[in-house]
């Protein structure tokens, strides 16, 4: 990043720069003719100056010029001999010629404002780009010691007010002092005397305002970096919420984001203070110039020594003078402002804090393989403060070995496995892979070529496919598509902001890295790994919960009818019909709640769920036209009558108010209210809203779960027949696509692949009804083979922000099987089993081993339990190490051998495959 905005900005739009100029000063003609016409409007017209002398008639629109003495002089050129009026005539004509100045000025200000803000929304665009660019350039070192919170701040809201202004840059000035330059050009045309007032004026605005908001500037300063700390300490305390809760802090924490919020207060309070103050100084200065202009003006004219054409043209030239000046001193300011914090936001970005940008793009023809012995030699580590990590340290091992790492204490195993995965580049001394000095290495190939995992799990938003192939996102597949006016819209702006021409949407999968040919070996791919650290029954139950993509999986739709049908005869078999009640649409299912049988259906848009249902116009219209609004509002009565007795002294967030009422706790008092109202004043006395809240209770209403006794068969059949009614009027509505309709031959889009399955409700006043059922469905699914199909749905699961919606255990497989599916040459294990239990981390670490014979697995360990389990032990005494195991002879297997051999996959104790890696 260059160290001056103004560089910055012109490198990047000089060119647009260019074209606005031209502009402004092509506008600046037609700006000082809308400045003299009032002149010639009250001199011509209003006191018949172009009459005199008994003339009856003026010309107006003569257009000529007389040539200049210095190019030899001459009589007066006619272009244009213009039109002959009279006095109404000739005021007619300048004043429509003074509206079309005015229309013209306008355009030519819309046209700049317009390129303006194009030109500062682009540079933001690169501005923003340009730093995340930089932000993925951060040493480990720097990683450490940087806040996320704070970063995305800069990127996101410090730059904001940078963009504002890189429009204005260099556009602004040059347009409000072409402006104000004219203006007062004018003005000392037709007064010498009042020019100079006006510019004694200027003058002082120009010297104080912006000494006095240099304060503003400074107390600005430490706003920016008092707001920064505090996003950076709010951030920190969101992360750390568990310890907060945990040991009962909130009050201190309160106490200190109270005090923060003080010093920003004040400083704020400041800032408005001079901020007014200043104003106040301008707009005083800005008023008090007329005064002197009707005084001293209004002197002269008395005298004869100024007209009064010239004193009004005077007076309206000055009215457009104060603007441009005052924007001018504002534009100071804010150069001024956003130039400290430009300053502030590269010293983040220093390059001492980076990686050079050879190691993050480093053109390389071919990747080249790391299938070679490690060495490390004499190796130094140091932190931060100096403290030795890592001293001397000497080993090495031939490739493939399965590696130890082992020290009871200290963190020497972690740094030395954190050098290997080149995560710390600073180092004395040398470690080398296949040959090749590991700190030299660019990201393309520690990426492709080596696997990292500490004992944090690093998750992103998404679900778990996109999380297992992030490891195989490098580049983009060459994807081809159609160039529509939009898509060429959005590759010229990338161009010309320097942002990447690269779409997210394209395959960005690297199938080869993987070993596969397409999207479908993958999944399968992706389902062995899984496997391999037994997430497999995990994957299952989510697909059980997700959707069917039919484009993704068309043959699954028929298989799930099929399963469908082979649930109903194993039920039926068993003599267990009674734990499913199906659906039919001819009969109301007790075991589901009445909007469920109302719709029959599953929603696809938020019209038929939640607040949207009971607003949706077509089910209200449903409900009056068979007359069962009513009934349900008393019903919600008597339902709000019920669960506010019970739950009155509940506190909130008993578990109570999630398994069985209607309401929740900070509603109750309101439902208390609509109940006191309708007894006192009769359901007719509410208003709309407190009607649909009682309507909306019934909706979930269940009456096998919640045995409240409220529905009887007349109520049931009425439903059953709203129901056939809004099905004919959801057929050709704006709603037909927002509900899919429950088919006993059909797959139900929108509903979940176990609610496809057993195409009803599960019985909920039968004891373990719901773990029969699954074992059923899962009896049919393997009968069927379709597991491995429903695992592939369960990779579409959304894991949550940080894979929050997914367990410690969960998290840490799927990060390990990221690494996995690259099939690194070096795969580095550093606490990557420390979510796991004892038993479990010793069982998959043997899997692990047993499935990378072919390639080097290191892992960082306190203790070997077995020895034979390793090729390699390294053992760490403080900062010091030496190899108490190697094999004598390791055989290496040639990078064409581990190409084209793949060891069978073992199979666990249910029969399942589990190897995950080649």
């Amino acid at each position: 990043m260059d160290k001056s905005l103004f560089r910055y900005i012109w490198k990047f739009s000089q060119r647009d720069q260019l074209v606005i100029f031209a502009v402004i000063i092509a506008s600046l003609p037609f700006y000082f003719w809308s400045l003299d016409l009032p002149k010639r409007i009250v001199n011509d017209v209003i006191q018949a100056g172009a009459f005199k002398d008994g003339k009856t008639s003026a010309v107006f629109m003569e257009i000529g010029f007389t040539p200049p003495a210095f190019l030899g002089g001459g009589p007066h050129v006619v272009l244009f001999h213009g039109f002959t009026v009279d006095q109404l005539g000739l005021l007619f004509g300048l004043s429509s010629l003074f509206l079309l100045l005015v229309l013209i000025n306008g355009a030519f200000k819309y046209w700049i404002n317009v390129a303006k803000g194009a030109l500062g929304e682009r540079m933001l665009r690169r501005l923003r780009f340009d730093l995340f660019a930089l932000t993925l350039r951060f040493t480990p070192d720097t990683l450490r010691t940087v806040k996320s919170s704070e970063t995305a701040t800069i990127i996101k809201d410090e730059v904001e007010p940078i963009g504002g202004f890189i429009g204005d840059a260099f556009v602004q000035p040059l347009l409000l002092g072409t402006q104000a330059a004219t203006a007062m050009a004018f003005i000392m045309m037709q007064n010498i005397w009042l020019g100079l007032l006006a510019g004694g004026v200027v003058g002082v605005q120009f010297t104080v305002i912006p000494r006095m908001r240099r304060v503003q500037l400074r107390l600005g300063k430490l706003r920016q970096i008092a707001s920064r700390r505090l996003a950076g300490r709010i951030g920190e305390i969101v992360d750390g919420m568990e310890a907060v809760h945990v040991h009962n802090t909130t009050r201190w924490e309160r106490a200190e984001i109270a005090e923060r919020l003080y010093y920003l207060f004040d400083l704020r309070f400041r800032i408005y203070k001079w901020k007014f103050m200043v104003k106040f100084l301008n707009n005083l200065l800005a008023q008090i110039t007329p005064f002197f202009f009707y005084m001293v003006g209004g002197y002269l004219a008395l005298k004869g020594r100024l007209d009064i054409g010239q004193l009004v043209a005077v007076i309206g030239a000055y009215r457009d003078l104060p603007p441009p000046l005052k924007e001018l001193i504002d534009w100071d300011q804010q150069r001024l402002d956003v130039q400290i914090k430009y300053d502030q936001i590269i010293q983040q970005f220093i390059p001492e804090r980076l990686l050079p940008q050879d190691a993050i793009d480093a053109p390389l023809e071919e990747v080249p393989s790391l299938r070679g012995p490690a060495k490390l030699k004499d190796l130094h580590v140091t932190d931060v403060h100096g403290s030795v990590l890592l001293d001397g340290v000497t080993f090495e091992w031939p490739y493939p070995a399965r590696v130890a790492l082992m020290g009871d204490a200290g963190l020497a195993p972690s740094v030395a496995a954190r050098v290997l995965a080149r995560r710390i580049v600073d180092y004395t001394g040398s470690a080398k892979i296949a040959g090749l000095e590991l700190s030299q290495l660019p990201d393309p190939i520690v990426g492709r070529r080596i696997g990292y995992m500490g004992s944090e799990a690093v998750l992103f938003p998404g679900s778990l496919r996109d999380n297992l192939v992030y490891g195989l996102r490098y580049q983009p597949n060459g994807t081809t598509r159609d160039e529509d006016k939009t898509e060429e819209i959005r590759r010229r702006e990338a161009e010309r902001t320097g942002n990447p021409l690269d779409r997210p949407d394209d395959d960005w999968v690297d199938y080869e890295a993987a070993g596969v040919s397409g999207p479908d070996e993958l999944d399968a791919r992706l389902i062995e790994t899984l496997t391999l650290l037994e997430l497999a029954d995990d994957v299952y139950r989510f697909g059980l919960s997700g959707l069917v993509d039919v484009e993704r999986q068309p043959e699954l739709a028929d298989d799930v009818v099929k399963a469908r049908r082979l649930l109903r005869e194993k039920l039926h078999e068993h003599g267990l019909e009674r734990l499913v009640e199906p659906f039919d649409q001819n009969r109301y299912n007790r075991q589901a709640s009445i909007g469920e049988n109302l719709l029959f259906g599953a929603s696809i848009a938020s019209t038929f769920t939640g607040r949207g249902l009971i607003a949706n116009p077509l089910l209200r219209q449903t409900l009056d036209s068979e007359g069962l609004t009513d009934d349900l509002i008393e019903l919600g009565a008597r339902i709000a009558e019920t669960m506010t007795e019970i739950f009155r002294d509940l506190p909130p967030g008993h578990p109570l108010f999630d398994q069985f009422s209607f309401i929740a706790a900070e509603d109750v008092q309101d439902y208390e209210e609509i109940l006191r109202r309708r007894s006192a004043r009769g359901t007719g006395a509410l208003n709309r809203e407190q009607r649909s809240r009682l309507l909306a209770l019934p909706l979930d209403y269940i009456e096998p779960r919640h045995r409240l006794g409220f529905l009887d068969d007349n109520l049931r059949d009425r439903i059953v027949a709203a129901r056939q009614v809004l099905r004919d009027h959801l057929l050709g509505s704006i709603f037909a696509a927002d509900l899919a309709l429950y088919d006993p031959d059909k797959l139900c889009r929108a509903a979940p692949l176990r609610d496809n399955l057993l195409f009803g409700r599960v019985a909920h006043d039968i004891a373990d009804a719901q773990a029969r059922v699954s074992s059923l469905i899962a009896e049919v699914v393997d009968e069927l083979g379709l597991r491995e199909a429903i695992e592939i749905v369960g990779l579409d699961y959304q894991v949550g922000p940080a894979g929050r919606l997914l367990t410690p255990q969960q998290r840490a497989g799927i990060s390990l099987a990221r690494c996995i599916v690259k099939r690194p040459d070096y795969l580095i294990l550093d606490g990557a089993l420390a979510a796991y239990g004892e038993a479990q981390a010793r069982r998959l670490l043997g899997r692990l081993l047993d499935s990378h014979r072919d390639r080097c697995i290191v892992v960082v360990m306190r203790q070997v339990r077995t020895v034979e389990d390793f090729d390699v032990i390294v053992e760490f005494e403080g900062d010091k190490a030496r190899v108490t195991r190697m094999p004598e002879a390791a055989e290496t297997v040639p990078a064409e051998a581990a190409d084209s051999e793949k060891e069978p996959a073992a199979a666990d104790e249910n029969g399942r495959r589990v190897s995950g890696g080649r």
